[in-house]
Formats: structure tokens, sequence, C-alpha cells
């Protein structure tokens, strides 16, 4: 499947432009994560230096681009392109799930009064903040390139993180750091989920890559020896 899938958006132009529009919608994603994250945690404010509601509607009207694209493409070729038609839109699903958890950062920006600080967890917080901005260009490169090598570095550390993630948020619910304030604790929990869903998302995107479109967001299925 990986080849047609390859094969496919090299050589067809509708298909392409669908591709490149999925490409170009997981930078945006990029740019929202970064700039929410830097307000979030660095900020006394709520300022970002782009609006981030309009790119996310950006992404939004992007995602139903794609979605049209190749309903176009599968009605004139017919179902010989279906598979590899059906694994960019799930693709996009998941690049506009990371908008909308980007967005619910800055919500949290917004309602939190000083930059949030991670107490106890800070070191935490600040590997899992690590591993998503190096996952970010990781997936990006594995959809721009196509590199299932690389798709498997990006799938290698999801459980890892998840539980780093799930760990901070039983460690903030059991009260280790009495001195973090209420708001903050609930911040702390939000926000270590949302870092959990959007590399949960990276590594979906990388697995479309690697695994067959039933496969995808699982594990890669090893051939037997």
């Amino acid at each position: 499947m990986f080849n047609k899938f390859k094969a496919l958006f090299r050589s067809e132009d509708l298909l392409e432009e669908a591709f490149s529009i999925t490409v170009r919608m997981l930078e945006f994603d990029l740019e929202m994560y970064q700039a929410s994250r830097h307000t979030l945690r660095e900020l006394d404010s709520a300022d970002l230096p782009f609006d981030i509601k309009k790119t996310d509607r950006k992404i939004n009207k992007y995602e139903r681009e794609v979605r049209r694209q190749v309903l176009t493409h599968l009605s004139i070729a017919g179902t010989a392109d279906l598979v590899p038609g059906l694994v960019l839109v799930s693709i996009v699903v998941d690049v506009e799930r990371i908008g909308d958890y980007t967005k619910n950062m800055y919500d949290l920006a917004t309602n939190h009064e000083r930059r949030l600080k991670g107490g106890a967890f800070e070191n935490d917080i600040r590997e899992l903040e690590r591993h998503v901005e190096e996952t970010f260009p990781k997936t990006i490169a594995v959809l721009r390139d196509q590199d299932k090598e690389l798709a498997r570095t990006v799938m290698h550390q999801e459980d890892t993180m998840g539980k780093k993630s799930e760990a901070i948020v039983a460690g903030l619910m059991q009260q280790r750091d009495k001195d973090i304030p209420m708001a903050s604790a609930i911040a702390l929990a939000l926000y270590a989920r949302y870092l959990k869903r959007i590399n949960a998302h990276l590594t979906n995107i990388a697995s479309a890559i690697v695994n067959p479109f039933p496969r995808i967001s699982f594990r890669e299925k090893l051939k037997k020896s």
C-alpha cells in the first residue's frame, strides 16, 4: 500500500495538491503549538504574534478542501485509488485535531493570569514539551518525504511520553506538590493531557506511512521470522 500511496500522490495533480495542503496544515499546527506554548509557559500575558483562532479556521477550511479533492479524484478514478484516498483523509483528521489542541493550549493561557509554572513537575513537563517540539518537524518530514524509518522513530516513543503525561496528572491529583495553586494544578493537568494528545496524533500520522489502512494509529505489526 505504501508504494501505491507514494506513487499516487506523485502522479495525480488533484491528489498532489491535496497532499501539499495536508503538509501545509501540519506546518501551521507547528506554528500554533510554538506560539501557544510560549504564551502559556513564558509570558504573563496571552499575547500572540498572530490570530490563532483565524489560523485554526484556515486549517478547518483546508481539511474540507482535502476531502473535496480526494472525493473528486475517487469519483473519476474509481476504486483503484480508494485506499490511498482514505489514508489521506485519515491523516487530515489527525492534523485538524492537533490544531484544536494547540488552540486549547492558548485558551489555558488566556484563563491563567501568569505564566504556567510546573513546580515539582517542571522537569517532566519540559521533557514532554521538548519531545513534541522535536516530533513535529520529524512528522512533517515523514509526511513530505514518505520516510518509513523516520516514521518508526516517531512511533517508537509514544508509549513513554504517554506514561509520563499520565504520571504528571496522577501526581497533581495526589497533591505531591502542595505549593502549586489549585488553578495552576488544573491547568498543568490539562496541559499534560494536551501534550499527550498532540503527540498521539503526530504518531497516528506517522503510522499512516508505515501501516496498512486498517492498522493506522496502531503499532506496526512485525512480520514473524
